[in-house]
């Protein structure tokens, strides 16, 4: 037991070789008892900062390997749970413990080899099993003894996980006896499936495995054949990944496909799709293939689910037919399977085929294709009744796809904004960004706490201090600011200084905004230049924007003006702090949970403050201003005109009128040779942003959200773009406007955010609309298709969705390559499904206003799967009235799938 205590499994082992064999039975005798002594002993010495000194399981395992009796028993105790479970990776013990179990008799080691590759658990799917080292003793002793192993799966797929050269491979005993079962074994397949095989990731099995076969070291059939019996059995895709690897590695001879086309033939029907490719791949290289081969091939492939595999069906019985002119009877229930395949495409080849070769069916034949064709459109079907007889009656029309129109709900019920912090416990955690409820009340909450308990905020927020020391923290941003409000508030009150009240040097921090420029954000901004004069032409008579735009943004990074205003509101905070002038609450805290701000709690705010002498903080009175609502009741404006500081006098003309009534629009480059699809906002193909609001207000911040954003970084938002509709709830389509640089960015406009412009105030325009068609287009970034709809069917219920102006714009980003269609299209048929089935139609109309391509362009099949889609929209709204778009692409003298559709859904409507 001394020589375990050391912990080293060498000297363990030297021990009980030179044991007798009464020793050893007294040693093996005296093991179980000697556990719980081992553990006590080395739990009492464990270092405070591991998880446990385990340096005792290797030697408790070499003494049993040596000193019990029998080979069960010994398997046993080596497998015991109190080895197994380790918190740590230890050294390899294996080579020690076979040099002790080989100094026991060869029969006893022969069993223990079979024993101890029979106690081998499988592997759980996709995971590992700790095994404390069993699977490598199990292949060592099976090698060292030369005992055919058992037939067990564990030990095939312990046998790949570890991943060999040809060279070690060759010499492998246990190569004869496993690489037969490396076909048969469950849980090989999902070992190996990340082997690769190309030049980037050459998989050690693969390239050992062709490495022997091209010496002949390896039967060529021995493995062909295994990997053509695995895909016969079946089975998840990713457990036949690696033998369709080796397969194609192999490169099979001609003659080696021909011996094998049965097989490859029994592959067509059900096999997952990549590995029917593979079989069809190799059967189609093949000469000389008799006609009820080829006959089984095709009737699969038109079987198939696959538009690319029924294709290649239509494409091989095109051939045949051409080049025999023989009877298709025997293929006629195979291409009515064709015509069901949903691809538009694959069906008019399918009635194509079945058209040019007419002649070839019997009776029996036309009657199979006749009945196949109740599923085609319109157009196809009277195509065919055109070769084969019969009428393109209304079953043959698929009008109905299950569509039950439901009535639009209700406008979603928003929850209320969270109860105002009371208490100074209440502040110690500071809320994450994303909850911009609870920075805002924690930010109120601070100020207000700050005049009425500075000594309890001062403790809580120590103790959070304390809590967080050593933990680093936010570097940057609204918590990097609030981070050092936390620290401020914690060092307890400061004192504030006699010149807060009316007439100090404060007094010029609204009043006078108007009058001198601007001194940029404050301290800690200063890395990110933000000068940006408001100085654009004013508006024209016409009310168009001037010629020149209203945009006059200085050079160099910027910051968002929307994030700029959340950190400038924050760095006044924090510098009120310091300089002890912080008044005694905010005014810019909502009362509504959309941002928005009661405009009679305003102005009894500013009462407070001017009966208290308090100066307003420049960036907290624009933000209040910004949260009111448009429409002001009369007494509120008439209480504000009462009002004598300069934040009371600011506040009344905003509400007597004031407030800008911004001009918007969004302006997209032309279309050209240069455009290019994956270009963002910044580039040739991106959406310039406009808004105008004239004459400017005099305040800085207000003035800056109210002109365009322009180009910038398109991760340069602060990571607070969830906040902007609710620092400007009554103004969405500015808030929309100053969201399209950021469409594409890292961290980009979601579902979320278009939930809150829906709940937002003021006018939709087209910044609106192209966010929401951003949204409903991003599969990526938003999700399932109901998530993406939700800011839809939200607008419409609302009665504030412009359908025809976001298909406009979605329209204009699938011209530009931005999203493909099918995810679009999915999001608008989830919107119908939750009752916006009429407003669906809307959007479809301003989409195809936009998308559908000119007399002078050519349509692609993009453009037909937007007209097929059109034609069920317009169904399930009722819709009738000619689009001028598709009457033009159904008058086109062509036949081709864009031209059918058109017709299709003009003679619907008309």
């Amino acid at each position: 037991m001394v020589a375990i205590g050391s912990g080293d499994p060498e000297l363990v082992a030297d021990y009980v070789l030179s044991l007798d064999a009464a020793g050893r039975k007294e040693v093996a005798a005296a093991l179980p008892g000697h556990l719980p002594v081992v553990r006590r002993r080395r739990a009492a010495t464990t270092v405070p900062d591991r998880t446990g000194d385990e340096t005792w399981i290797d030697p408790m395992r070499v003494a049993g390997a040596g000193t019990i009796s029998g080979a069960a028993a010994t398997v046993a105790w080596l497998n015991r749970r109190d080895f197994q479970d380790r918190t740590h990776d230890a050294p390899d013990v294996t080579p020690v413990l076979v040099r002790v179990l080989s100094a026991r008799p060869p029969a006893w080691q022969a069993d223990f080899a079979t024993r101890a590759a029979l106690r081998l658990p499988g592997r759980p799917p996709g995971g590992h099993r700790r095994s404390g080292g069993a699977g490598t003793l199990a292949l060592a002793m099976l090698r060292h003894t030369g005992v055919t192993p058992p037939v067990h799966d564990p030990i095939v797929v312990e046998w790949v996980i570890r991943p060999p050269t040809a060279d070690r491979l060759r010499r492998d005993p246990l190569l004869g006896h496993l690489l037969p079962r490396l076909f048969e074994a469950e849980g090989v397949g999902r070992a190996l499936r990340d082997e690769r095989g190309d030049r980037s990731a050459p998989g050690a099995w693969l390239a050992a495995l062709t490495t022997l076969a091209s010496e002949g070291g390896i039967d060529r059939g021995l493995l062909l054949d295994g990997c053509v019996r695995r895909f016969l059995r079946g089975g998840p895709v990713v457990g036949l990944r690696f033998f369709a690897r080796l397969h194609e590695r192999l490169e099979p001879t001609y003659d080696e496909v021909r011996e094998r086309a049965a097989a490859y033939l029994r592959l067509l029907p059900a096999a997952p799709g990549s590995v029917a490719d593979l079989a069809l791949r190799h059967l189609r290289r093949l000469d000389g293939l008799g006609p009820q081969d080829v006959g089984e091939a095709v009737r699969a492939l038109l079987s198939r689910p696959e538009r690319r595999l029924v294709t290649a069906g239509l494409t091989w019985l095109d051939e045949y037919a051409r080049d025999r002119h023989a009877g298709l009877d025997a293929f006629a229930p195979a291409l009515a399977d064709a015509f069901r395949c949903p691809s538009a495409d694959v069906q008019g080849r399918a009635v194509r085929l079945a058209v040019t070769h007419a002649r070839q069916f019997g009776p029996g034949g036309v009657a199979a294709v006749r009945a196949g064709a109740r599923v085609l459109p319109q157009d196809l079907a009277e195509t065919l009744a055109a070769a084969f007889g019969g009428e393109a009656h209304a079953g043959m029309r698929r009008e109905d796809d299950g569509f039950v129109p439901v009535p639009l709900p209700a406008p979603r019920p928003i929850a209320p904004l969270p109860p105002a912090p009371r208490t100074a416990t209440d502040l110690a955690q500071l809320p994450h960004r994303d909850d911009w409820q609870g920075m805002e009340r924690w930010l109120a909450g601070v100020v207000r706490l700050h005049g009425e308990d500075p000594g309890g905020l001062a403790t809580a927020l120590a103790e959070r201090a304390a809590r967080r020391t050593g933990t680093g923290g936010p570097r940057h941003g609204i918590e990097a600011f609030s981070e050092a409000i936390a620290a401020l508030l914690a060092d307890g009150p400061v004192d504030r200084p006699a010149d807060r009240h009316a007439g100090g040097p404060a007094d010029r921090s609204v009043d006078g905004l108007a009058d001198r420029p601007w001194d940029g954000p404050p301290d800690g901004l200063a890395d990110r230049p933000v000068d940006r004069s408001v100085s654009g032409p004013s508006q024209g008579a016409s009310g168009e924007f001037p010629d020149g735009g209203a945009d006059a943004l200085a050079d160099g990074p910027r910051l968002p003006a929307p994030h700029l205003l959340l950190l400038c509101r924050w760095a006044e905070v924090r510098d009120g702090l310091r300089e002890g002038t912080l008044p005694p609450f905010l005014l810019g805290e909502p009362t509504e949970p959309t941002g928005h701000l009661d405009p009679g709690e305003l102005v009894s705010r500013l009462e407070s403050y001017e009966r208290a002498g308090v100066q307003a903080m420049p960036a907290d009175l624009q933000q209040a201003l910004l949260r009111l609502p448009r429409a002001v009741p009369p007494e509120a404006v008439a209480r504000a005109r009462a009002l004598t500081s300069p934040a009371g006098r600011a506040a009344a003309r905003w509400m007597d009128g004031a407030r800008p009534a911004p001009l918007t629009a969004v302006d997209w480059p032309e279309e050209g040779p240069d455009v290019k699809p994956d270009e963002g906002p910044a580039g040739p193909a991106g959406p310039v942003p406009r808004v105008h609001a004239a004459p400017a207000t005099g305040l800085p911040l207000i003035d800056l959200l109210f002109v365009g954003p322009g180009p910038r970084p398109d991760d340069d938002n602060g990571g607070c773009l969830a906040w902007w509709p609710y620092v400007m709830p009554s103004d969405r389509e500015v808030v929309a406007q100053h969201y399209l640089p950021h469409l594409r960015a890292r961290e980009s406009v979601g579902p979320g955010e278009a939930l809150a412009l829906a709940a937002a105030g003021g006018p939709p325009g087209e910044g609106v609309a192209l966010v929401l068609a951003h949204v409903v287009a991003d599969r990526v970034r938003g999700g399932a298709p109901e998530r993406r709809a939700g800011p839809v069917a939200e607008l419409a219920a609302r009665g504030e969705l412009d359908g025809g102006e976001l298909g406009r714009q979605l329209g204009r980003l699938l011209r530009r390559g931005w999203c493909r269609p099918g995810p679009a299209l999915e999001t608008l048929e989830a919107a119908a499904a939750l009752g916006a089935h009429r407003q669906v139609w809307e959007v479809v109309t301003g989409l195809l206003e936009t998308f559908l391509p000119g007399l002078e362009e050519r349509p692609a099949a993009r453009h037909a799967q937007v007209l097929a889609f059109a034609l069920r929209a317009a169904r399930w709204a009722g819709a009738r009235g000619a689009v001028p778009r598709v009457a033009e692409a159904a008058a086109r003298r062509a036949s081709n799938n864009f031209v059918r559709e058109a017709r299709r859904l003009h003679t619907y409507l008309t």
